[in-house]
């Protein structure tokens, strides 16, 4: 194998495919990225794969002898990361599998091994297929990762909620004191494969999966839409010349429409940055104490007024001005789980719905992508 490339372009597309490779690998192979070159295509692919979450990532070169072999992921990130820009040189020695790195400022050489055991990435030949924009999956996971469980023993809610139908995909996530749901469209007028106007096909992805999804399409606008196969225990995301496999979860998803309420007597707008500036004011005494903050709608004065009273601590008020309509209470929330709501939302202005000073709270974007945030309240004791 020999090949010529950029170290920016190598070093863009090891830095993700290493998020797939296990820190422990139950396997010494799995401890490496697969490297294959292919001169009739002049293209080189990276894979890295820890058995749960896949990535493969493609980019052009200049490929004089056609090649595979796995090199040691760590040590081939550090230096490749390490050397200056300008070409590289890639060479395999034809009796081993040493591979020499030659940059402007020096020569490498690093010992790899076969690829026979070198697992391959799974395929999904007769699963449910849909195409999304890649602005709208990113919408998808935004919305809804920050609200996943992080208790492994709750394994099921550690992922996020997919349910595919015809016209794109609903995301959810929650962790049993907040939800988050978001509707995504798909792709123009494509409608998903395999799936009738009414089917609903649903998979729970982990969220570390998703993460390392929205990193590999997140720094890249490309009108080139996201493909996404999923079958039961599989889901494939591929986009451009980057692929990601992932298992799926087990276990039934809670039944979180329930969860939603119907209608509502009270809603207030407020200013979305405003009401995130003034929290995270807040924020700093009741940090220092249980993290609560009570909200007090009033409804004459059209304000709301936030407050925290931290024994032996301080104590600390902020007024917003907002549009009310309903009667006048007071409902207290961690402060932490309305913030993480307020920075996913990213639209200007939020309205909140609720009932009563016990009852789940509906936070939702005015205008923009269809997204539900609930979180519910802590009591107040006087």
């Amino acid at each position: 194998m020999k090949l010529v490339c950029t170290q920016g372009e190598l070093n863009t597309h090891l830095s993700l495919a290493i998020h797939a490779v296990p820190s422990r690998p139950t396997h010494p192979v799995l401890a490496n990225i697969r490297l294959t070159a292919d001169a009739q295509q002049q293209q080189i692919q990276l894979t890295g794969f820890d058995l749960s979450l896949g990535i493969r990532t493609s980019f052009a070169a200049q490929v004089e002898a056609s090649g595979d072999v796995a090199l040691p992921a760590k040590l081939l990130n550090d230096i490749v990361s390490r050397l200056p820009e300008g070409d590289l040189t890639l060479e395999q020695d034809a009796d081993s599998y040493q591979t020499t790195l030659s940059s402007l400022s020096g020569t490498y050489k690093v010992q790899g091994m076969s690829v026979e055991e070198f697992p391959e990435l799974p395929a999904i030949e007769d699963g449910k297929v849909i195409q999304l924009g890649s602005e709208s999956l990113l919408e998808g996971l935004r919305g809804t990762l920050f609200a996943t469980s992080s208790d492994e023993t709750k394994q099921v809610l550690t992922g996020v909620h997919l349910a595919v139908r015809a016209d794109g995909i609903e995301f959810a996530a929650t962790d049993g004191h907040r939800l988050a749901v978001v509707e995504a469209l798909n792709d123009g007028d494509s409608p998903a494969m395999n799936l009738g106007d009414d089917e609903v096909f649903e998979v729970t992805v982990p969220a570390q999966a998703l993460r390392e999804l929205e990193r590999t399409i997140g720094k890249r606008a490309t009108p080139t839409p996201l493909t996404l196969s999923i079958d039961e225990g599989q889901a494939v995301f591929e986009v451009a010349d980057r692929r990601l496999t992932s298992r799926t979860l087990e276990g039934a998803y809670p039944a979180y429409r329930q969860l939603i309420p119907r209608e509502f007597d009270n809603q207030a707008n407020l200013d979305r940055r405003a009401l995130l500036s003034a929290l995270e004011r807040i924020a700093v005494i009741a940090d220092r104490k249980n993290n609560i903050v009570k909200f007090s709608f009033d409804s004459a004065a059209q304000q709301v007024t936030l407050g925290v009273d931290a024994a032996d601590v301080g104590s600390g008020t902020e007024c917003l001005p907002a549009q009310i309509s309903g009667e006048s209470l007071e409902i207290a929330f961690n402060v932490k789980y309305v913030m993480e709501s307020l920075r996913n939302l990213q639209s200007t202005e939020i309205q909140l719905q609720l009932n009563t000073a016990t009852s789940p709270v509906i936070l939702t974007p005015l205008g923009g992508t269809k997204m539900i945030h609930l979180v519910m309240p802590v009591q107040i004791r006087d």
